[in-house]
């Protein structure tokens, strides 16, 4: 008996030590085909701001991404004009205050280049939702 068990403990442990390589392997190559996401693109692939279908081209300053589509309402904080974004709880400060002020109080979707260290969104064009 004492034999037996001997030698089921040591197929287990063969088996262990035989298919743990394959699974960390495994697992290592599922991380690798996965892009790297940094925290603030993990936050942002849960918020609203979606690429555009016509891609416009990103302005010089490298704090500013591609050109993104928002959508929230327009509404004024601290004498400010501001996208507020009820999903997330985000307001984004809108750089072209003169575009969005005819749209306060109203749900809008805004496509923008968003500058990362400011948070203001640069507007490239905006429209009301329906």
């Amino acid at each position: 008996m004492r034999g037996f068990l001997m030698r089921l403990l040591l197929a287990t442990a063969v088996t262990l030590v035989a298919f743990a390589p394959a699974s960390s392997a495994h697992a290592q190559q599922a991380d690798e085909d996965a892009p790297p996401v940094s925290p603030r693109q993990q936050a942002k692939t849960t918020s609203t701001p979606q690429q555009p279908n016509d891609q416009t081209a990103s302005a010089a300053d490298p704090q500013t991404q591609e050109a993104l589509v928002f959508t929230g309402r327009v509404v004024r904080e601290k004498g400010q004009i501001v996208l507020n974004d009820p999903v997330t709880k985000v307001s984004y400060q809108l750089y072209d205050q003169s575009k969005a002020k005819q749209y306060v109080g109203k749900p809008v979707r805004v496509t923008g280049r968003l500058d990362m260290s400011s948070n203001t969104i640069h507007i490239v064009s905006i429209e009301p939702l329906t």
